[in-house]
């Protein structure tokens, strides 16, 4: 299990991406060279902003080395996260096989750390929450968050801007155990669609754990959005705290 850091280097670095693009990536690392677990942070569609850069310091915290690329950086290098995401926005979003390669080569920029012990979670909020999924559907990680993500199941609205699909036909093939946190009055994805993901996943007999907050919507994490939910938001740290302890620990 890794243990708390209180001394922690964060800074922006260079991965090659899908395709071979190069891409930033904002990396946090506890101090100290004991062998440790990495956790991978897909952040959620409005970028790759302050809040989750928050959050990637706060796995460092925590003890793992933590690594989030930003998935807007092709469409506007060097923009404010908002105006990067309005143009990934306008452009359908993320494409799924460029959203798998951009976070293979940040599971490879975590696994080749002299202080990696070889397991890689990865976690997602909002869009990046179905990432999240996906990505333990295609890649060997050791585990998977998925906070609140959006058409996991259920069908996106017409007009929805994002051109993005569901994942039922690719649910089959979970490779890694899920930790599902969701706020039980959000609509995107609504209960009726987490208990739909939970039929699937029972169906195959696949490890996962799913919490529901009363009185919670959609984006409980976001700290500094209205939307953030002290009680649900806490709770939820924990469990992943000890989900991450379980499976990723050294």
């Amino acid at each position: 299990m890794c243990s708390m850091s209180n001394s922690l280097t964060a800074t922006t670095v260079r991965i090659s991406g899908h395709d071979g693009d190069e891409i930033e990536a904002y990396l946090a690392r506890p101090q100290g060279d004991e062998r440790r677990g990495g956790v991978v942070v897909i952040h959620h569609m409005p970028g790759y902003d302050r809040a989750t850069k928050e959050i990637v310091r706060r796995f460092a915290e925590l003890g793992y080395d933590a690594i989030c690329p930003n998935l807007h950086f092709r469409e506007a290098p060097g923009a404010a996260p908002d105006d990067a995401a309005a143009v990934s926005r306008a452009n359908g979003g993320v494409p799924d096989p460029r959203l798998l390669g951009d976070v293979a080569a940040a599971v490879a920029h975590l696994r080749a750390l002299d202080s990696s012990n070889g397991k890689v979670g990865v976690i997602g909020y909002c869009s990046g929450g179905r990432q999240a999924v996906l990505v333990a559907c295609n890649q060997d990680v050791d585990a998977a968050v998925d906070c609140y993500g959006a058409f996991v199941t259920g069908t996106p609205p017409e007009g929805f801007p994002l051109k993005v699909t569901n994942l039922v036909d690719q649910l089959p093939g979970l490779r890694a155990p899920l930790l599902g946190l969701f706020g039980a009055e959000d609509t995107h994805p609504s209960p009726g669609q987490v208990a739909e993901l939970e039929q699937i996943l029972s169906a195959h007999r696949k490890d996962f754990e799913f919490h529901s907050y009363e009185g919670a919507g959609h984006a409980f994490f976001s700290v500094d959005r209205p939307a953030y939910n002290v009680p649900a938001a806490n709770d939820g740290w924990e469990r992943i705290t000890a989900f991450y302890a379980k499976h990723l620990g050294g």
